[in-house]
């Protein structure tokens, strides 16, 4: 059978960037990863941020041990991916990094407490947990991030920057299922961050149409009419008995849960679905994890000490470029070399190769030439007859292989007449 033609596998960028639309490639992407000592809890933690980060984040991204930083920003424009998020576990506290790929800035926020998802679906006494909330991104609410210093806009404008902008205008509000918030205290500098899904029910309606409306099945064991289940009195809609009117709004667009159409009011009520999380700002640097030191909530350096930072920095970047550059001419000689060396090994090992066959093939020829000899003749053959033979092959190696044979025949039978006679 014939050599089947091998099929040279599509290029995956030209068809990944095919079916991508402009809201996909637009809209902000993330790495949510765990670093430092093995902790269970906190490999819970980055799943449970990686749900507040959904849809445009990797919710099945591996992590190895041998994977570094630099790998994942290698792939990160590949991907879109603009922000990345890093637990670092130490031995004395843990730290959540956000970086903004590809150069900066750095945000390092301590993190002096939270709580799984599981933990405070747990605790709710109303658990509402729907996977299809998780389809559309959160609405970001910021709540008291006002105040004096570029720390508090470059951290305002990071956490915004993390998910989709939202146009009102454009918007349908049935996407709006999640709402995040980071409610920033100015007196001790902690950020608390709190992930609600937002459920949206119809006021005014008692329990019993409510229930209809929403396709439930009621229980009419103590009714003799279904009228009596509707009109019957201190059945107020749960909406209604929980929320206060500031709660309530009116409708711009009709909403897919049934009862709730436009221009009618309704009741949005919030469910915490986790994670918890408290934190506080520590440090901005201007690279990514390395560079200028823009803001350090311990430590407060004055302009000259800022200077001799950067000359420092400047100094070092440029020792690191001139060691690749070295480097860089050491290995282009290194290889250089070697091709040399390469070259002359085989130029050697040929020209042994060569001598060593003439020799080879001379000895051999000289002992089939005296066995040949003596089971014709019977006696062992004179030194002097097969010597000279091979000295003449060897000076004469270019001659043929039948007419060497033919002469050393030619000898032998001249031989044989003599002592036959």
């Amino acid at each position: 059978m014939g050599k089947t033609k091998k099929k040279h596998p599509k290029k995956r960028t030209a068809a990944f960037k095919e079916g991508e639309s402009k809201e996909l490639v637009e809209a902000p992407h993330s790495f949510i990863i765990h670093r430092g000592l093995p902790c269970p809890y906190i490999t819970d933690l980055t799943l449970d941020f990686r749900k507040i980060m959904e849809p445009f984040t990797a919710r099945e991204l591996k992590e190895k041990k041998m994977n570094r930083i630099k790998d994942f920003v290698a792939v990160s424009s590949y991907f879109h991916v603009s922000h990345m998020g890093i637990f670092n576990k130490a031995a004395t506290q843990l730290s959540f990094k956000v970086l903004r790929l590809p150069r900066g800035p750095t945000l390092t926020f301590k993190v002096h407490q939270f709580t799984l998802a599981r933990d405070v679906i747990s605790l709710s006494r109303k658990q509402y947990v729907d996977e299809e909330i998780f389809k559309y991104s959160p609405l970001v609410i910021m709540n008291n991030f006002t105040g004096e210093g570029k720390h508090l806009k470059l951290m305002t404008h990071t956490f915004q920057n993390m998910f989709p902008a939202i146009n009102i205008t454009q918007t349908d509000t049935a996407t709006i299922r999640r709402c995040l918030l980071f409610s920033y205290n100015p007196q001790n500098n902690l950020i608390d961050v709190r992930h609600y899904s937002i459920q949206v029910v119809p006021v005014g309606l008692t329990r019993g149409v409510k229930k209809l409306i929403m396709g439930q099945i009621p229980n009419l064991a103590k009714c003799e009419d279904i009228a009596d289940f509707i009109m019957q009195e201190g059945n107020a809609s749960e909406s209604e008995a929980e929320a206060d009117e500031n709660s309530q709004v009116i409708l711009p667009q009709t909403l897919k849960r049934k009862g709730n159409l436009e221009e009618n009011k309704s009741a949005v009520q919030l469910y915490e679905i986790g994670p918890r999380l408290t934190l506080q700002l520590i440090k901005i640097e201007e690279g990514l994890l390395t560079g200028e030191v823009l803001y350090h909530d311990h430590i407060i350096k004055t302009e000259e000490e800022k200077e001799h930072l950067r000359k420092m920095i400047e100094k070092k970047r440029k020792l690191k470029e001139q060691r690749k550059k070295q480097q860089a001419e050491n290995r282009a000689r290194n290889l250089k070399e070697q091709k040399k060396q390469q070259k002359s090994n085989q130029k050697s090992t040929e020209n042994e190769a060569v001598n060593g066959n003439g020799d080879e093939d001379a000895s051999d020829a000289d002992d089939d030439d005296a066995e040949y000899y003596k089971q014709e003749v019977g006696e062992e053959p004179d030194e002097e007859l097969f010597k000279s033979s091979v000295s003449s092959s060897r000076k004469r190696h270019t001659l043929p292989p039948h007419n060497l044979k033919k002469s050393k025949k030619m000898k032998i039978d001249k031989k044989l007449k003599k002592n036959s006679s």
